[in-house]
């Protein structure tokens, strides 16, 4: 997997995307799969989780440092939430707490324990403790 980087020069966090689709390279079929049901394997495989502006910063300012295993764990966290109907979910990891719209995959804003007490989260509809 490759290096997950982020630049604080920068306005997103990217995690690098791995087996691009090269529809040329690709059989229109693959055993009894479709070309159709490939390309949707490989999309979703491809889809990761997003950190907005916001959370970036919060992220930069809060001395946050995720590792490639967290980023993982909060991709598969993500996951759960969705196969569970939920809509924004709060995700507990360790000291850090990370906010997500889970349609869009995307981490809203990361608090960290000096910051969460005596906080209320609102509109969350979900909380997942990693």
């Amino acid at each position: 997997m490759n290096d997950f980087k982020v630049n604080i020069n920068q306005n997103i966090i990217a995690i690098p995307k791995t087996n691009r689709i090269n529809i040329q390279d690709k059989p229109r079929t693959h055993g009894n799969s479709s070309f159709g049901t490939i390309l949707e394997g490989q999309i979703k495989q491809q889809e990761s989780i997003k950190f907005s502006k916001h959370a970036q910063e919060r992220l930069i300012a809060r001395n946050v440092e995720l590792t490639q295993e967290d980023i993982a764990n909060i991709d598969k966290a993500v996951e759960k939430a969705a196969r569970k109907g939920i809509k924004d979910t709060l995700i507990l990891l360790g000291n850090t707490a990370l906010i997500a719209n889970v349609r869009s995959k995307t981490i809203i804003t990361a608090a960290t324990e000096d910051t969460l007490k005596d906080n209320i989260f609102t509109n969350i509809d979900g909380a997942i403790i990693i």
